[in-house]
């Protein structure tokens, strides 16, 4: 009776043993089709006009008498200020830094000695009007019919930036996407296979970069998504 029981069992592992050989071809057919995979990434770049300025205009007076030099430079910043006020910027728009004065008397191995005292003010321009700064530094040269000679601040340049990114990152990253399955279909079609679902996806950093160097009021966005989509036959 114990050698029946022990026959019926050896029989029953062995139909299990032909059972799931039988279904270990299919088994290992669906986990390579699991790891099948193809990783694309979409782009998608826009240009967009600067939203906001920062612009440093920068006044240098220079003379023997300190007070006269302090008297000229503050009547050539409120010049200053009433042209970028004329021109259409709002007071809230306009700072101006605490001078800067050098005195060149002071200054044990300064040889250039003509005037004794050199003044430096900076007008900041911060505003969302960008055009309209544009204009005015277009047309800024004509305060030199006034004495005036502003000059380039290279320490503090002129910034143009673009701060409504969150107004378009939905869109941008639904096109980045929608890229990135048109290439991924294509391979798929390429290859004989059909397009799975995705298997994972990361979006990369938002770049904003001047378009170029001529014209840094117009930026370019640009955002890469990666995406690995599963491949089935």
């Amino acid at each position: 009776m114990e050698n029946k029981g022990t026959f019926f069992a050896g029989l029953a592992v062995m139909a299990g043993l032909i059972i799931s050989g039988l279904m270990l071809p299919e088994a290992v057919k669906v986990w390579k089709d699991s790891e099948r995979t193809v990783t694309v990434k979409g782009l998608c770049e826009r240009e967009v006009a600067a939203d906001k300025v920062i612009w440093p205009v920068t006044i240098k007076v220079v003379g023997d008498d300190l007070q006269d030099v302090y008297s000229e430079l503050s009547d050539k910043n409120s010049i200053l200020s009433r042209y970028l006020l004329d021109g259409g910027l709002a007071k809230e728009d306009i700072s101006v830094s605490v001078p800067i004065v050098s005195d060149k008397m002071a200054m044990e191995y300064s040889t250039d000695r003509i005037y004794r005292y050199l003044i430096t003010s900076t007008t900041t321009v911060c505003t969302r009007n960008v055009e309209t700064v544009l204009e005015l530094m277009h047309g800024i040269s004509e305060l030199g019919t006034k004495g005036i000679a502003p000059e380039q601040n290279w320490e503090y340049r002129t910034e143009f930036l673009f701060e409504g990114l969150n107004d378009i990152k939905p869109e941008m990253i639904q096109e980045a996407t929608h890229n990135a399955r048109e290439a991924a279909q294509k391979f798929a079609s390429d290859s004989n296979s059909s397009l799975g679902k995705i298997k994972s996806a990361s979006q990369g950093s938002f770049t904003i970069e001047d378009r170029d160097s001529n014209t840094p009021q117009v930026k370019k966005v640009r955002v890469v998504t990666s995406v690995v989509y599963n491949l089935v036959k």
